[in-house]
């Protein structure tokens, strides 16, 4: 052929090359999404010491958006995190996931007898869960409407989508001085008060470095679940905690050593906790009266306030039902847009639910700048809107 053997001289240079030059392979490796990089790391023990580097570094969060229907077999998020997956460039160590409760488990019509196969959420979420590495904990909630940020860049515009098929899957990697995990609470049915002892287990007490405790509750229609909603929440209503969530249809899946599923009829809480001296927060309440542009601007402006940096942000929004567009007279995307104003590049992810758990409060270093009145009951409520920050520290 053409030069065969210059060919065949360079091609042993660059295998020399792969085969012992760290730096080289690392950079090569550098371009390889996570999938990819998993299976180069099977080459050789140099290429398994690259990659583990390499991986290491990737400490910045992804996330699979769902937009538009898919198939009746299965929920948009499916087919999009399992074509995304291939794609992403972190090794993902906890997943939050929400979709849209109605389409998730799938209320198809029936067309000329032909039976569309009713899809139940419990396929769905192990659909999900079989995408996702094996030592993952994973935390999917379903929800009346879904906030989420198109793929491709942080500073997308945020969606509100209040009906329709939707979701999203937040991927956390494994960020250096931050640790996440899942809890879950479910009322015991024997006991009316709750033992405080299980919260030191879920690591919420005696936990200097926690700083945002994400909540939320399920089955909230049932007796007793709001009160079990006040017991749990109380106890964590510290200064120098965020609190914030939302009551959820349900949740779908809860991965994680330590955490059972519970009968379908238990009323709970599940959540996710964010512990690390480097995480920064700020919660804002957006409350009845905010109704209009110039109003929720306002909101976002106390958020901006709190100065919190917006590199390696992610934002969550936690609505009612009863907001969006009716709530603001027919104007669409009202709170998601007022914040991408203020935060141009902090994408934003939350949902309509049945009523949110938050206030007004800040916690950067020790730094507390507005908190809740001292009523120990303001974390509740009905046709608000929560919106909060959460900074995981600054990546290499």
């Amino acid at each position: 052929g053409w030069g065969g053997g210059a060919a065949m001289e360079s091609a042993a240079k660059g295998s020399y090359v792969l085969a012992n030059l760290a730096e080289v392979v690392e950079r090569v490796l550098g371009f390889l999404p996570t999938k990819a990089l998993l299976r180069a790391a099977c080459v050789c023990r140099l290429w398994r010491e690259c990659a583990r580097r390499t991986l290491r570094t990737r400490q910045r969060i992804a996330w699979v958006s769902a937009l538009e229907p898919g198939p009746a077999e299965n929920h948009a998020l499916v087919r999009a995190l399992a074509r995304e997956l291939e794609k992403v460039h972190v090794l993902p160590q906890t997943v939050l996931y929400i979709a849209d409760a109605e389409t998730f488990s799938g209320h198809e019509e029936c067309h000329e007898q032909k039976k569309a196969r009713k899809r139940n959420s419990k396929e769905t979420a192990l659909a999900l869960e079989k995408l996702l590495p094996k030592r993952c904990q994973v935390l999917g909630l379903v929800t009346p409407g879904i906030v989420v940020t198109p793929m491709g860049s942080s500073s997308n515009r945020p969606q509100e989508i209040e009906e329709g098929e939707a979701g999203f899957a937040l991927l956390f990697p494994k960020i250096d001085g931050v640790k996440i995990h899942t809890f879950h609470f479910s009322k015991d049915v024997k006991n009316r008060v709750f033992d405080e002892s299980k919260f030191a287990e879920a690591g919420l007490k005696n936990n200097p470095d926690l700083r945002v405790v994400l909540l939320f509750g399920y089955n909230s229609w049932k007796t007793g679940a709001t009160r079990f909603l006040h017991q749990i929440v109380n106890p964590l209503n510290e200064k120098s905690i965020i609190l914030a969530g939302g009551q959820v249809e349900s949740f779908t899946s809860l991965t994680s050593e330590n955490n059972h599923a519970q009968p379908g009829d238990a009323c709970g809480v599940v959540g996710l906790a964010f512990s690390g001296p480097q995480i920064q927060s700020a919660t804002v309440l957006l409350d009845q009266d905010v109704a209009d542009e110039r109003t929720a601007e306002a909101a976002m402006q106390r958020l901006k306030a709190a100065n919190i940096p917006e590199h390696n942000t992610i934002g969550f929004m936690f609505a009612c039902v009863g907001r969006g567009y009716r709530h603001y007279k027919t104007k669409r995307n009202m709170e998601a847009d007022a914040f991408r104003k203020f935060f141009p590049n902090v994408p934003l992810f939350g949902f309509f639910g049945h009523g949110e758990i938050g206030c007004d409060r800040i916690v950067t270093g020790n730094f507390v700048l507005r908190e809740c009145n001292d009523m120990k009951d303001d974390l509740l409520h009905g046709y608000t809107t929560v919106m909060t920050l959460i900074h995981l520290g600054s990546t290499k």
